[in-house]
């Protein structure tokens, strides 16, 4: 068991850190199975050593938070724990006089845009976000909920906002799943608008709206359909591809081969959810097979593990993955049965 002391030099930082009604610190106890008091400005954690060093990590990189001027949110909560449970053990004796304080700190990976700073809320996003910015080619694979494109689109207007990028152009696969575009009103922009909306979203949470349109307008930002990028080469740029999952083998070689001098290339999606046609394989699954040697690419996967949104997200992950792998084991002892079952030519 361990005791440890943590005093705050900021009563209004320490109140905002505990939370309204100490929710925060009461969603600490819960998750971690600790013992947290509050007294003025300073906080009593009682606990198996482990935890208690989770604990006072999490906390420690929360109050760190607030004093650059972000506010805390129960997903920031989260994520402290999320990236205290994998951080370098803290040993026993470290922990063994009541107020000594270990002196390991959460190292988490940050965007930082005009607009807003967005920090690593787990493990994988860290990774993510440091490969985004020492690789030219990225590949983020994984369910739904787990910031890939969000990230992707934050880390190119961070880009563009310093100069080390011209544009930002980020595209997608119009792939009907379920719909028919032909029955959509409009053009062909206002037919692929909606598919391309999240990317729309993404960007106007990380730059100034004005800024935005005048960046649509200039061609400093393009959206676009994924058809429309044959035959170009993209230099300067930081290029996203998100949904790849629906592309086919020839549409992602002829993506990935735009990549020209000075960009950056990402490359997100969940293999789980192909829209594609039966029997038509995945471009972005071939690539990963076909690259997963090759240096300087770096792929990221992520898992249901990694979801930010609601907890209910990652439990729908986690149920469709069983369903999914239920499904394939059936299908396999079907295969060998009818193999077994098939007369031997004599």
């Amino acid at each position: 068991m361990a005791h440890i002391v943590l005093d705050f030099d900021s009563n209004r930082l320490a109140s905002a850190l505990f939370g309204q009604f100490d929710e925060n610190l009461s969603y600490i106890e819960q998750k971690l199975g600790v013992d947290v008091r509050s007294k003025g400005n300073q906080l009593i954690l009682r606990g198996e050593a482990a935890a208690t060093a989770q604990a006072r990590m999490a906390l420690d990189h929360l109050y760190s938070l607030l004093q650059k001027g972000h506010d805390l949110s129960k997903s920031d909560v989260d994520g402290a724990l999320r990236m205290a449970a994998t951080a370098t053990p803290v040993s026993d004796d470290q922990l063994s006089l009541p107020t000594l304080e270990s002196k390991a700190r959460l190292s988490a990976a940050q965007i930082s845009t005009r607009k807003k700073t967005i920090f690593a809320r787990t493990p994988t996003q860290d990774a993510y976000m440091r490969a985004m910015e020492r690789s030219e080619l990225v590949f983020g694979t994984g369910p739904a909920g787990t910031g890939k494109t969000y990230l992707a689109v934050a880390h190119a207007a961070m880009l563009l906002e310093r100069g080390l990028v011209e544009r930002i152009v980020l595209s997608r696969p119009a792939v009907e799943a379920g719909e028919r575009l032909g029955f959509l009103p409009g053009d062909m922009k206002e037919k692929v608008d909606p598919y391309l909306r999240p990317l729309y979203d993404a960007l106007y949470d990380m730059i100034p709206a004005d800024k935005v349109e005048r960046a649509l307008a200039a061609g400093v930002i393009e959206i676009a359909p994924l058809a429309f990028m044959r035959g170009r080469t993209l230099a300067h740029a930081a290029v996203i591809l998100d949904e790849a999952q629906n592309t086919t083998t020839m549409q992602m070689k002829m993506f990935l081969t735009r990549l020209g001098e000075g960009s950056r290339m990402i490359v997100t999606g969940d293999p789980s959810q192909i829209d594609l046609p039966i029997g038509q394989k995945s471009g972005l699954v071939e690539a990963l097979e076909i690259l997963g040697d090759v240096e300087n690419i770096v792929t990221v996967r992520f898992s249901d593990k990694d979801v930010v949104r609601h907890p209910m997200v990652a439990a729908i992950v986690r149920a469709y993955e069983k369903r999914g792998a239920a499904r394939t084991l059936s299908r396999q002892k079907h295969i060998v049965t009818e193999g077994e079952n098939t007369p031997s030519e004599t």
